[in-house]
C-alpha cells in the first residue's frame, strides 16, 4: 500500500469505517512511515480538537491519538486471533470428513 492510498483512508479510520484487512494493512503502514503517522495525528488532532472545542471539554489529545492507535492495534490482533480460530475450524472439519470416508470406504 502507498502512502497516497493511505492518506485517502484516514478519515475512514478516524471514523472507525475499516475492514479487518484494511485496519491492517493501514497499521502496518503507519507503523512504517513516518510522514502518514504525522498527516493521521494532524487530522486526528484537527477533527477531535475542533469537537472538543464545540463542546467546551477540557481535553489531552496526544494521549487521546495515542490510545486510539493502540485500540486500532488490538482490534487488529484480535482480528488474527480470529482467523487463526476458524482456519483451526476448517482443518478440524475437513479432518472429520476425511476420517468418515475412510470409515465408509473400509467398512
Amino acid at each position: 500500500m502507498n502512502c497516497k492510498d493511505v492518506i485517502k483512508m484516514i478519515p475512514d479510520f478516524l471514523n472507525n469505517d475499516l475492514n479487518g484487512r484494511e485496519l491492517k494493512s493501514f497499521i502496518e503502514h503507519m507503523e512504517r512511515c513516518k510522514d502518514c503517522k504525522e498527516e493521521l495525528s494532524i487530522q486526528f488532532l484537527v477533527q477531535e480538537g475542533m469537537a472538543r472545542l464545540e463542546g467546551g471539554d477540557i481535553f489531552d489529545l496526544q494521549n487521546e491519538f495515542d490510545r486510539v492507535m493502540e485500540d486500532a492495534r488490538r482490534k487488529m490482533r484480535i482480528g488474527r486471533i480470529i482467523n487463526y480460530i476458524v482456519y483451526g475450524i476448517e482443518i478440524l472439519v475437513i479432518i472429520t470428513i476425511l476420517t468418515i470416508i475412510i470409515l465408509i470406504i473400509v467398512l
